[in-house]
């Protein structure tokens, strides 16, 4: 009599949670400016939008798009904009976790094409999370980010450049402009993790 051969089948295992450390450099700025972030790997490109924005200080007043291997995405209700020359994908539709399975990839986020704004998103690590942190999270960075409308990075250091120099006939206007108080040298980490915990929700 042959024994009756039962076939297990083996259940899937669920994709473990990931988070990835991003360094967000704004390019061309000398000395760099630039954040770290963690997010979590289910952080969709629309919602690093939102991220970058609070790290970076910006008023996401202007339109942005990432390229990511020569293809573009951005939000679909901006799309139709003419300074929009590509097919711009979805953003809201995929996922760091999707895009990226490994670190040290690079890819772009411009904003505000008047200005140019544009920011080199390296992925330094993937790694576990550990448990007790909420994402995303401020971990690091240097230096303030340059006012909106400023012209661009040429047109910060110019208006930097003209703060340092009281006798410059623009001095107390663009000094007005930029605010008194404004130091190029620092950022304020906790009001941008503040802000970062409302889309932590």
């Amino acid at each position: 009599m042959r024994k009756k051969v039962e076939t297990v089948r083996l259940k899937k295992k669920p994709q473990e949670a990931r988070v990835y450390q991003l360094k967000i450099s704004l390019r061309y700025s000398q000395p760099p400016i630039w954040r770290r972030v963690l997010v979590a790997d289910d952080t969709t490109l629309a919602k690093l939008h939102h991220i970058v924005q609070i790290v970076m200080g910006w008023d996401d007043y202007h339109l942005h798009q990432f390229e990511i291997r020569q293809k573009y995405y951005s939000d679909p209700e901006q799309m139709e904009d003419d300074v929009f020359e590509n097919e711009d994908e979805d953003e809201h539709r995929l996922t760091l976790g999707e895009l990226f399975q490994s670190p040290k990839a690079k890819f772009l986020y411009r904003y505000d094409f008047g200005d140019n704004w544009e920011h080199e998103i390296l992925i330094e690590k993937i790694m576990p999370p550990d448990g007790q942190t909420r994402y995303p999270v401020l971990i690091g960075g240097a230096r303030a980010c340059p006012p909106e409308d400023s012209g661009g990075i040429g047109g910060y250091y110019k208006k930097l450049e003209i703060m340092r120099k009281p006798r410059h006939p623009e001095h107390r206007e663009i000094a007005e402009w930029m605010g008194e108080e404004f130091d190029p040298e620092s950022f304020d980490a906790e009001w941008i993790n503040k802000n970062l915990q409302a889309l932590q929700r």
